[in-house]
């Protein structure tokens, strides 16, 4: 289960009576919504960035803006969405700074090039055959090897738990191209993670399992390591 989808029930509740503390002048209330969203910042923007110091900074970055902007929070969205729009706008804007970051067209045959070509099926349940610290190192190095649109994408969907409406609103892409990413990210992940999982394919199965295999699979594993 990912982290948003064990926070408690009145977890944005909280977020709001914290909110409105700190309009008060309250900063240890702050600092209580820093400690409630720093890992899920962090892990953001060490997706869009790809490295430690870089995202660290971005974090940083992020909750400054968003002390200063607080009073902007309209709460048409949930204070989690807000924050992470803006996690990933500041982790963007240093991305294209660095001038490693060539932005591609959904439909851009270099995109295809990203495309999982090799799929055998995976054992029934990889934790028999790793720990979960091992299944964690094996699924961040899969995660890091991912193009930053979708491992971008697909932090913010399986590990943060947000609703395709939510991250495509963070992204600021369609509904349908958060989905596209979001597929080709799982498949990609699959792909990466074929060498440590796979068994041998039983005579007469299909080489390329089904979409919603493909999709339990990942669930399953990131489930299992996607808390810290």
């Amino acid at each position: 289960m990912t982290e948003a989808s064990q926070e408690k029930p009145d977890a944005a509740e909280e977020d709001l009576r914290l909110i409105e503390r700190v309009l008060g002048g309250d900063r240890q209330a702050f600092e209580a919504l820093v400690r409630s969203h720093e890992r899920r910042v962090f892990r953001v923007t060490l997706a869009v960035l790809g490295q430690v110091e870089d995202a660290e900074d971005a974090m940083q970055e992020t909750f400054i803006k968003a002390y200063r902007h607080l009073k902007q929070f309209r709460r048409e969205s949930r204070f989690t969405t807000w924050l992470t729009r803006i996690a990933v706008n500041e982790a963007l804007q240093r991305r294209q700074s660095r001038k490693d970051h060539l932005p591609l067209d959904e439909s851009s045959p270099a995109q295809h090039r990203d495309f999982p070509q090799r799929f055998e099926p995976w054992a029934a349940d990889p934790e028999n055959l790793y720990t979960k610290q091992e299944l964690r190192e094996l699924v961040e190095k899969a995660i890091r090897s991912l193009s930053a649109i979708y491992r971008e994408t697909l932090i913010l969907c399986d590990i943060e738990g947000m609703s395709a409406k939510e991250a495509a609103e963070v992204l600021g892409v369609n509904i349908a191209a958060l989905k596209s990413r979001l597929l080709r990210a799982r498949l990609m992940m699959r792909d990466a993670l074929s060498a440590s999982f796979e068994q041998p394919r039983p005579f007469g199965r299909r080489v390329v399992d089904t979409a919603a295999e493909v999709k339990n699979m990942m669930g399953m594993v990131l489930m299992r390591v996607a808390r810290r």
